[in-house]
Formats: structure tokens, sequence, C-alpha cells
């Protein structure tokens, strides 16, 4: 078997040394190549190659989230085609790894090179869904880009969150759950759409979803993890499945304070619900509106404001080692 190792030298939870420890172990099994990514989209940029490659069986990217979303965006650049491209593989490095998890991967970096080393001498690996983000035709957002994500998007309250949270990395600020905790807060005392919201959601064959402050798209469940515990935004959330989404209309400080606990306290059973919160499930074609251009987010990475995008749930997108 032939593999490309993708390595994120900033992974946060996985030092050099743990790093030349994981690659020998899986060189140790197959014909490896390790490449460093060295600057941003590096590990898209991998990716495309792979898929282009004839002689690429495996992709393995070593990272967080990020880093994997990169990978896959890459390997689908064509679009998919799960019987051709190289399978996917992912060794956590990063703060959360919530594809991973949701996954049913280890957190640990090691333990999840074990598993994966037992996965692929068993043959174990699964076709995932994958949701696609592209801005919507007739809108100003038209010419922007579609993109692949694995387990979530956001367009508003959360990528705000997340925009601020990479402004303090930038500053040399260490992600944590606390550092996402602050500035949760001061994104909700700084949101001027939060009594009135500004997104409406449009689907074919049913009525549209108006006046939206908050809107979480999810492909996976859990949502995220806070640590060890999970969070359920949209508990119906599959791999196997289309999209699921999770609408507030409203957050006033009662109403955060409410579906706040509610996700805290969220389960595979059962997540927010209550007056101002909209589930939906399964879904394969939706778009957002917003009247007010709002940060969009996708797989925890912060790309900007937009104020329409489409988005697609494609089952049956990528294969992956489990």
């Amino acid at each position: 078997m032939r593999a490309l190792l993708v390595v994120n030298p900033a992974a946060t939870t996985t030092s050099a040394r743990t790093r030349d420890v994981l690659i020998h172990a899986l060189a140790s099994e197959m014909k490896l190549e390790a490449v460093t990514t060295e600057y941003r989209g590096h590990a898209r940029d991998l990716g495309r190659q792979a898929a282009d490659s004839k002689d690429i069986d495996l992709v393995v990217a070593l990272g967080g989230d990020g880093t994997v979303n990169e990978v896959v965006n890459g390997l689908l650049h064509h679009g998919p085609d799960p019987e051709r491209l190289p399978r996917l593989a992912v060794v956590p490095g990063g703060s959360t790894n919530v594809f991973a998890r949701a996954l049913g991967l280890p957190n640990d970096a090691v333990e999840a090179t074990g598993a994966l080393l037992d996965a692929l001498r068993e043959e174990r690996e699964r076709t995932i869904g994958l949701g696609l983000a592209a801005g919507t035709p007739g809108t100003e957002d038209e010419a922007v880009p579609s993109r692949w994500f694995t387990f979530c998007a956001g367009l508003g309250f959360d990528a705000g969150v997340i925009g601020r949270v990479e402004q303090q990395r930038e500053r040399g600020k260490r992600s944590t759950h606390a550092l996402y905790l602050r500035q949760a807060v001061r994104t909700f005392l700084d949101e001027p759409h939060r009594r009135h919201g500004t997104i409406t959601l449009e689907r074919p064959g049913a009525d549209p979803v108006t006046d939206l402050v908050l809107s979480i798209i999810c492909n996976a469940s859990p949502w995220t993890f806070l640590g060890n515990r999970p969070v359920y935004a949209a508990p119906k959330a599959s791999f196997d499945t289309g999209l699921d989404v999770l609408g507030l209309s409203r957050m006033s400080t009662t109403a955060v304070a409410r579906y706040a606990t509610q996700l805290l306290t969220s389960s595979p059973e059962r997540g927010p619900h209550g007056k101002h919160a909209v589930s939906l499930h399964d879904l394969t074609d939706f778009t957002l509106h917003s009247k007010a251009p709002l940060p969009l987010q996708m797989d925890g990475d912060h790309l900007g404001l937009r104020t329409s995008v489409t988005f697609t749930g494609v089952r049956r997108a990528l294969r992956v080692i489990v």
C-alpha cells in the first residue's frame, strides 16, 4: 500500500517526538511518504495531488479538524468518486478533533495510530456523506467557490465566536475551551441581531423559516466536545444521512441561558428544543439568506462574511478508515 501522510507541525497536542514515533509506526506497515505542511492551504494542495495520482491508496491526515478539512477539499477537488479516490485516515492532533471522534476514533494520537493500523489489517472502512457549501446563484456571493465540510458549518453566532478565537490565537493565545467560552460571551454581548434575526432558511417544497439569529448545520453527531463531554446540537445528524440544522430565533439573555443549558446537558436522544428552536433533519438542499453580512464557519475554520450560502448534503462522498 502506498500512503501519503500529511503532517501539520502546528498541531496543538502532538510534539515533534510523538510525530516521529507515529511516522515510524505507519512506515513499518506501508510505503509511506510524509510531508509537513508549510502554509495555509498546503494540506489541500497535497490532497489534490493525491487525488490526481494513480498510485496513492491512502491519505493520512495528522492534525486537527482544519487539516482534515483541507485534505478532504483537496481529495474532492474534482467531486466525489469513492471507488476511485484514495481512502482517508485521520490521526487526531488538534485541540478538539471532532471529526475523528465522531467516527469513533480515540482522541489520543498514539492510540488512534494503533487503531488505524488495526483497521487497515482488518480492512475496516466506511463510505460517509459530506456537506458542500457554495455561494448562492443570483446573489452577491455567487462567485464564492464551493467548499466541503466534514462535520459542521455555521452562519452567524457560532462562526463569530470562531472568528474571535482565531484573532486571539494569532496574538499568541492557546486554543482552550476557556478561550472559546470567553469569546462566546463577548460575541453575545456584541451581537446586534440577537432579538430580531436576519437569517431565512429556504428549501424546496417547504415554507421558509425566517428571523433566525443562529444557524448550525451538522453532518455528524456530536456537534463538538467540551473536554470529554460531547455536545449534541443535532442528535440525529449522521454521516449516513443528509444535513441537519439547528436554528434559534431569539438570543435574549434568558433564551441563551436556556439553550446553553440544554446544549451542556444534551444527549444522543435530545438536543436543544423549545419555542425559539428549529430542528430540521436529513436535508439535501437548502439555502441560508441573511439581510446583513454574517460570519461563516466550516469545520471550525472562519471563512469571512456571507449574505447567502447554499448547502448540499452529499451521501457516500468519501471512503474513510475506521
